[in-house]
């Protein structure tokens, strides 16, 4: 297992993902060259079984079609040779092939992990040897015989046995030449110590096919090889996906149950704070205000409000990683209603036009004429134009403007556009603080201390509604941040619901 880092373990990460892959490319590159060095073939030795598998499937389902050969041939010959000698070589081709079949079964019938891969590629070159001398036997029922046909015959079964060899054995290139060199000894005795021009030409002819078949044995090897190769990387391939989604699925499975308990830590800590919260918040705004009558100290009456706004500051803060953790959890319910946009950033901007007078700032509106409702929550939404109008006021300095627009979009919705002329945001740190407790360097450096929950609850909450949040700033230039609703919200756009009495005929 690799070690961890000081650093990764501070931050409680796993090793870099790049170091994970490539020591997993090299264990499996000493893997497979441990496995090359101890097999014969210079392969692994799950390609040395594959092979091996291979060649004996070929020669299980070619076993009926090399007896019929064996039937032909033999019927043919019997125009030349005496029936006896023919059927006596036929019973023997007959127990060379029942031999070869009996050696597949047994190799396939073992286990691939106990298979004896050695052994095997002994004996079944061997048994492919004695079938190919069965027929290399064939030459010898034709010696003395000089009637027309039969050199030409005999040169042409002997081919053929030599090309159904060929594709049958491939994998196993040994067992080829093996089963090959009695046929092609065969071939050159028949036609030894003849010089007419038809027996070269014919000699000529089977030493060119024997060259073309030794030459089509590499090259089918080598497709097989390569065959294999692709199937096993892509059986790699599939298990390490399959791993891959397996830790996916732990991955996902164990977030799900740590933002369980996180929504029920927080639900039960909400519950633990909010009710010493508020004596805390009830008891100091009795000594703020002085009900029982004035302190004796002035200085008391200064701690009683510090007392009781940063109450309401902490009270404030645990709302909203409440509201974030719902939304984030899915379980902020909307309870939609037809609602008036304009109305709502109106009565945003003057809640908190006070706050905007203490710091000398001025909020400028504009608002488009005759705006249809929108179909929406109405709570959500004055939360987020609320959140954006807070901190427009927050970041802006002394004798700074906010401006509110509200109108249509280019798609038939409607949008709130807030811009502020407060110091604005780097482009690079726009992703910042739209991360939960995230904040810019310029906006730490001139503005009042906050959660940096504002912005992510705000994006959160049009989400639910299918809207969009866009924020453009620059440093210096201010900042502007705009919600837009679709306009399948809109309610010119929405069919109207059926009467009463025509939902209860329906």
């Amino acid at each position: 297992m690799p070690e961890l880092t000081a650093e990764q373990v501070q931050r409680g990460r796993g090793p870099d993902p790049t170091v994970l892959a490539r020591r997993k490319l090299i264990n499996r590159e000493v893997r497979s060259a441990r496995e090359k060095l101890t097999s014969s073939t210079g392969l692994q030795r799950a390609f040395d079984y594959e092979l091996i598998r291979v060649f004996a499937q070929y020669r299980l389902n070619g076993s009926a079609g090399t007896l019929l050969l064996a039937l032909l041939v033999a019927a043919a010959a019997c125009v030349w040779v005496p029936f006896y000698a023919v059927s006596g070589w036929l019973c023997l081709v007959v127990l060379t092939s029942a031999f070869a079949a009996v050696l597949c079964r047994r190799f396939l019938a073992e286990p691939s992990a106990a298979a004896r891969v050695s052994f095997w590629r002994k004996l079944l070159p061997t048994a492919e040897l004695l079938h190919g001398l069965s027929w290399a036997l064939l030459a010898g029922l034709f010696v003395g015989i000089e009637a027309p046909g039969a050199r030409f015959f005999l040169m042409t079964a002997l081919l053929i046995v030599s090309a159904l060899t060929v594709t049958l054995a491939a994998t196993i290139p040994i067992a080829v030449y093996f089963g090959l060199a009695p046929i092609v000894s065969a071939i050159i005795l028949s036609f030894s110590g003849r010089s007419d021009i038809d027996s070269v030409t014919m000699l000529l002819m089977a030493v060119c096919a024997q060259l073309f078949f030794i030459f089509l044995t590499n090259r089918l090897y080598s497709t097989s090889v390569e065959t294999i190769e692709f199937r096993a990387e892509k059986d790699a391939l599939i298990a390490e996906l399959e791993t891959a989604k397996a830790n996916s699925d732990e991955a996902r499975r164990k977030a799900e149950e740590a933002n369980l308990a996180k929504s029920r830590f927080l639900a039960t800590m909400s519950h633990e704070l909010r009710t010493p919260l508020n004596a805390i918040l009830g008891f100091s705004e009795v000594m703020k205000n002085e009900v029982f009558g004035p302190h004796t100290n002035a200085s008391y009456k200064e701690y009683s409000g510090d007392i009781h706004s940063s109450g309401q500051h902490l009270l404030t803060l645990i709302n909203e990683i409440l509201d974030l953790s719902r939304i984030e959890a899915g379980k902020y319910e909307l309870s939609e209603e037809a609602i008036s946009l304009a109305a709502i950033s109106d009565d945003a901007a003057h809640m908190l036009n006070l706050r905007a007078k203490a710091k000398n700032q001025t909020i400028r509106q504009a608002t488009e004429p005759d705006l249809p409702r929108i179909w929406a929550d109405e709570r959500a939404i004055r939360q987020a134009v609320l959140n954006i109008i807070a901190n427009a006021i927050k970041f802006t300095p002394q004798g700074g403007e906010i401006s509110i627009k509200v109108g249509w979009t280019a798609t038939g919705g409607q949008y709130v556009s807030i811009s502020d002329t407060g110091p604005g945001i780097p482009e690079d740190e726009i992703p910042v603080v739209m991360q939960t407790f995230g904040r810019g360097s310029l906006a730490i450096k001139t503005a009042e201390q906050g959660s940096g929950l504002g912005l992510p609850i705000v994006k959160g909450l049009i989400d639910l509604h299918g809207g969009g949040f866009r924020i453009k700033s620059s440093p210096r230039a201010g900042t502007e941040v705009t919600i837009t609703l679709p306009a399948e919200r809109v309610m010119d756009t929405l069919p109207a619901l059926p009467e009463p009495n025509e939902r209860s005929a329906a």
